[in-house]
């Protein structure tokens, strides 16, 4: 499959015709910056880029940044219809075990890290009413992030200036399903502005998953003269009580994917979210040639959640309960310092730099009862202090040493620290406190060759790791108490073959192969409950192909597609447990079996249609079958569906009034929407939602 996949990489760029018979033309450029190189355009680079510009006319709720990155090839993102569980996102296969939180992914916002230094974030503080752009970073320059960095997603506010527009939207749907955002976007001599607030509410789509959240968003930008500016971001998010409908198995699915299992009415399973965030970057140019770039950002995230855990299960000594209250308390700091210039006459930019982030963690377990009353708080069964430290040092430089040729190196290294303090020790619960240090150096390499004006081929590769999270060291695998210092970080070596190519008239194309090789790789060991214990198996291999198309047709039509074939397996046998009560790996899962959570083939496409007040679009998506356990002895099956959208434009003297119509799943087929990887009860199963409506409007103002 590799070896016919480059050849058809390569044969378009071997056929390309000499670069001095090409038309001239200039392209806009996009510059990525979650690459750190302020002067290198993203075509080339030696990695597999992706912007998706939010600026746009958007014909959805604004709900979940899934709705925006389905058409990312490499990129799994699942919208759980469950906010009480957070987006599942992964890029080529890492991140895919996650049950809670982003993981194996790098996360940003505003330059400002989404992901804690254990290596879990999430994105739900962020509104894309105020959104500019998404940035994605795929493949071996992913490791320059640091921890977790399978692939990188960074998430733009707009930049307010004088004369730009204020909006409002609102949005209705099926079960009692709205939304509605506002954002205040301008600004006046050196000062700019981005406000945004959104609220979405929903009964949702199957039985207990009512839900509501709040965000507000704001971006003040001051260009302080002479190049200097400062950005302040504050963010705010408030969940008061999602519930929790919980998983299903493959039975109660095919008898009514709507219910919610009894333990989530009984024990009224829910999670309650409260962040607050502020942050700070400064830009400080010397002369033409340097830039130096500080960053600072501290905040607050509260999360209460209540487990459906029988009070039976909670009778052992070393249980920590149905509830979990965790307050979290996290700072970082990032400086860097660039020049741009040249050698031996050839442009060369140059990046050393510098972070510290830490997180402080008050981590409690109470019991989901009280007496015969079940859902609320009782006694308390764990509490400790948590903290992890990560300190950082980088460097890359990109150098054009010939007229085609380019070459980009670059190496991090990490030092993550985590501890734990037991302040709840009995003669029955010991004191588990613990300490333990991982570190890491990661090398990258990647070389691009220009064969004519409008072509790339690159090679990288790379060396990444990705410690265990706080929340995956937090139960041991064999039931013990206490943090699971054991765990070791997984190391991955990355390559990839890529091509690109792009028009005068808009037209791109991307394609690439990849492999990544980790060793101590980290999976599930068991998944009970909404509780998660984790373990180290041995080898896994992540290889496959992946390309993007998207062109203009014509002056009113648009085609995109995208399609990934990824190979996800564990290259060692190992023992895993069996069953709820389960301790002592016990079955084999031999040699080749396939990573759950992965699916083998995605596929995307989006045909689009804009006339002068109308406009119009279809949508398809198809993914193949998830396993959705380490034995492959269930799965997920695959499914395809479509979706339509429609929306008119009025233009008035004082703004323009767009509406817009959208139906999800036009076909209402049956599917599942997401997986919980080796759930111990058999209920791996989340179902995506059938034929879904959505109204909207959105005013303009012209200011």
């Amino acid at each position: 499959m590799l070896s016919f996949c480059l050849a058809c990489v390569l044969a378009p760029a071997a056929a390309a015709p000499n670069p001095d018979d090409a038309p001239a033309y200039t392209l806009d450029r996009v510059v990525v910056e979650a690459a750190r190189l302020r002067g290198v355009d993203a075509f080339d680079m030696p990695a597999s880029t992706a912007t998706i510009f939010l600026g746009g006319e958007r014909n959805r709720a604004d709900a979940d940044v899934s709705e925006v990155l389905r058409g990312v090839p490499g990129l799994l993102a699942r919208d759980r219809r469950n906010l009480a569980q957070d987006t599942q996102l992964s890029i080529r296969g890492f991140g895919a075990r996650s049950t809670f939180g982003v993981r194996g992914v790098r996360l940003y916002a505003d330059g400002i890290p989404a992901s804690m230094p254990d290596g879990q974030g999430q994105l739900s503080h962020f509104s894309l009413a105020g959104g500019d752009r998404i940035e994605v970073i795929r493949g071996p320059f992913s490791a320059l992030h640091g921890n977790s960095s399978g692939g990188v997603v960074q998430i733009h506010s707009a930049d307010g200036k004088a004369g730009d527009p204020w909006r409002a939207r609102a949005t209705v749907g099926r079960d009692a399903t709205y939304s509605a955002a506002a954002q205040l976007l301008g600004g006046g001599g050196r000062v700019g502005y981005n406000l945004a607030l959104s609220r979405y509410d929903t009964d949702g789509w199957r039985d207990h998953s009512a839900a509501r959240r709040d965000t507000a968003n704001l971006k003040i930008g001051v260009d302080l003269g002479q190049r200097r500016r400062l950005d302040l971001v504050l963010n705010h998010v408030d969940v008061p009580e999602a519930r929790d409908p919980l998983g299903l198995t493959a039975e109660q699915m095919r008898a009514d994917p709507r219910q919610a299992v009894a333990n989530a009415f009984l024990f009224d399973a829910r999670k309650t979210v409260r962040q607050h965030q502020a942050g700070m970057t400064y830009e400080h140019g010397f002369g033409a040639a340097q830039t130096l770039r500080l960053m600072a950002y501290g905040g607050s995230r509260e999360v209460m959640q209540v487990l459906p855990i029988p009070d039976f299960a909670q009778g052992n000594p070393l249980s920590s309960g149905g509830v979990i209250d965790l307050d979290n308390r996290y700072d970082g700091l990032d400086a860097r310092w660039s020049w741009q210039g040249a050698v031996a006459g050839r442009p060369l930019e140059f990046t050393v730099g510098g972070n510290l982030d830490r997180q402080r963690q008050h981590r409690r377990g109470f019991e989901n009862f009280v007496g015969e009353t079940l859902g609320v708080r009782g006694a308390l069964r764990r509490d400790e202090r948590n903290a992890v430290e990560n300190t950082d040092a980088y460097a890359q430089a990109w150098w054009r040493f010939a007229e085609r040729w380019s070459l980009l190196l670059g190496a991090r290294h990490s030092e993550v620290e985590f501890e734990s303090r037991d302040r709840y020790v009995t003669d029955a619960n010991p004191d588990d406190s613990g300490r333990v240090r991982f570190r890491h150096t990661a090398p990258v390499a990647g070389l691009t060759f220009a064969p004519q004006a409008d072509w790339r081929v690159y090679l990288s590769a790379g060396r990444g790791f990705e410690t265990p999270t706080f929340n995956e060291m937090s139960y041991r695998a064999d039931g013990g108490a206490g943090l699971a210092f054991g765990l070791r970080p997984a190391v991955s070596d990355n390559v990839e073959l890529g091509v690109k190519w792009r028009d005068a008239r808009g037209a791109t194309w991307e394609a690439a192969l990849f492999r990544a090789d980790t060793d101590d790789e980290l999976a599930v060991a068991r998944n009970v409950a909404g509780r998660s214990s984790f373990r180290n198996v041995g080898r896994a291999r992540r290889q496959g192909f992946e390309t993007a198309f998207a062109t203009p047709l014509g002056e009113a039509w648009d085609l995109r597609l995208a399609y990934t074939l990824l190979d996800a397996t564990f290259r060692d046998a190992y023992l895993i447990c069996q069953g709820a009560g389960c301790t002592v790996p016990e079955t084999s899962v031999p040699a080749g079996a396939s990573i759950p959570g992965v699916p083998e083939r995605q596929l995307f496409a989006r045909l689009q249609w804009r006339g002068t007040a109308w406009s119009a679009a279809v949508e398809g998506e198809a993914v193949d079958e998830v396993p959705v356990n380490d034995l492959d002895s269930e799965s997920a099956a695959g499914y395809g569906l479509l979706h339509l959208e429609a929306a008119r434009r009025w233009r008035t003297r004082s703004g323009e009034l767009r509406t817009f119509a959208r139906i999800d799943n036009l076909l209402d087929r049956a599917y599942v929407g997401s997986v919980i990887v080796n759930e111990g009860n058999g209920r791996f199963y989340e179902p995506g939602a059938g034929r879904g409506w959505l109204l909207g409007a959105e005013w303009t103002w012209a200011r």
